[in-house]
């Protein structure tokens, strides 16, 4: 962990050991293919290594954004991806480069593509719960190590978890640190930023981020490669949001149809609305799902426990204003009962994001603008592919992407807490 002199309020490190080189990129490297991802201050283009041949992917990152000195961000990705570089699952760094507009990460080439094309292929080609079970470990074991040096990633999701290969399943790769920050006991980050599905309560509420916000969206990921269905996506962004706030899950039969018990009990270890009562990394480790039941053996689904009574949304008019979400805008406390939380802040604007693909669902189904592919060995999904995420009443991913926003107006320590958001970005990885 660096001294505390090296790092920012927000849980930044800009101070890094990599050197940067100036020289032409291109005089070490020549561009192949297509583009692998696309924001709107990156991309990601695979290239290939004149000295020995070897596929890179080169993350582009534009070091002005919106008028801004984003340099300081970039190199805080730097940071982290330094600091794992010995981790076999956090995607490795090789070159970096810059010119007098961007800096150039050149990194690991997950051919793969992202864990997210799995989640929405159809039976034959979706995962298994022994696949599952063995990314998870990985993924845990990535997160765990991030853990112990004090790093949170803050925007874990499918789109985000790479693989090595498709066929046969590669192992993961753990990718984009744009929103990542260092916490240390010296250090109290409040920011409202992820991935909406994926966001956990306390990031909703202004509450500190710990360790444990990214435990809970291990979770949602979790669900989502095991039923293929998004968790807490409600009718429209304020059932979203409520969702998430009370912990509303869907544990049917219905929905994990041929799932283990075990399975079932590993992501309500990670769903719980306080923070402090979420599993970490290294007890999911230690998890009968993950160490003990054998991926072989597969065991009927029990009767589910009731999903929590939901509040009318016309019943919170009178606790709460919720700020309506522009469209058209870019990219942890918790209440244990179903009762509405006290002033739940939700953001003003989103950003939709060209997208992939739609996620397997019994329920009503919606068009989905499609979202940026991850910045690392991306595929396109066949166009087949390409219409729409489900989600608990339809309301389409790409409609959410919750942006990384400024500080909310208000006093946090009380009264009621509204977003102004500007029209940024959900990551500064890609974006």
């Amino acid at each position: 962990m660096p001294d505390n002199t090296m790092m920012n309020k927000k849980g930044m490190v800009t101070k890094i050991h990599t050197r940067i080189k100036t020289e032409p990129f291109k005089n070490n490297y020549d561009l192949v293919g297509e583009e692998l991802g696309r924001g709107k201050f990156a991309v990601v283009k695979k290239c290939v290594e004149k000295a020995t041949g070897k596929e890179h992917a080169a993350k582009f990152l534009r070091k002005r954004r919106k008028g801004e000195d984003c340099r300081g961000d970039i190199l805080n990705e730097i940071a982290v991806l330094e600091l794992a570089k010995s981790n076999p699952y956090v995607v490795a760094l090789h070159d970096v480069y810059e010119t007098t507009s961007e800096l150039i990460l050149v990194l690991e080439c997950a051919e793969g593509g992202e864990i997210f094309n799995q989640c929405v292929a159809d039976n034959d080609e979706a995962f298994t719960e022994k696949d599952v079970i063995r990314l998870a470990r990985q993924i845990l074991a990535g997160v765990a190590f991030l853990h112990r040096n004090n790093v949170v990633h803050l925007d874990l999701k499918p789109q985000n978890i790479l693989l090595t290969s498709a066929q046969p399943l590669g192992d993961i790769r753990i990718v984009d640190f744009g929103l990542s920050r260092r916490m240390d006991s010296l250090t109290e980050v409040r920011e409202i930023l992820g991935t909406p599905e994926y966001v956990a309560p306390e990031i909703l509420n202004y509450e500190p981020i710990t360790t444990a916000t990214d435990m809970w969206s291990i979770g949602v990921l979790t669900y989502v490669m095991l039923t293929g269905e998004s968790p807490f996506l409600g009718e429209d962004k304020q059932e979203t949001y409520l969702n998430i706030s009370q912990g509303n899950v869907d544990y049917s039969q219905e929905v994990f149809e041929g799932v283990s018990s075990l399975a079932i009990d590993f992501i309500q270890s990670l769903l719980h609305t306080n923070p402090r009562k979420r599993a970490t990394a290294e007890e999911c480790l230690s998890h009968p799902w993950l160490s003990g039941h054998s991926p072989h053996v597969h065991t009927a689904v029990p009767p589910a426990p009731p999903m929590p009574a939901r509040v009318p949304l016309e019943s919170l008019d009178e606790t709460r204003e919720l700020e309506s979400l522009d469209e058209t805008s870019q990219s942890e406390s918790e209440p244990e009962s179903p009762v509405p939380p006290p002033q739940l802040p939700v953001p003003s604007s989103f950003a939709a994001f060209p997208g992939q693909g739609e996620l397997k669902s019994g329920r009503d189904q919606s068009c989905l603008d499609e979202t940026s592919q991850s910045e690392v060995g991306a595929r396109a999904l066949p166009s087949s592919r390409q219409e729409g995420l489900p989600a608990r009443g339809g309301q389409s991913l790409a409609d959410l992407q919750l942006g990384a926003l400024p500080i909310p107006t208000g006093d946090p320590a009380g009264g009621p807490l509204l977003i102004q958001l500007e029209q940024q970005p959900i990551s500064r990885g890609l974006d």
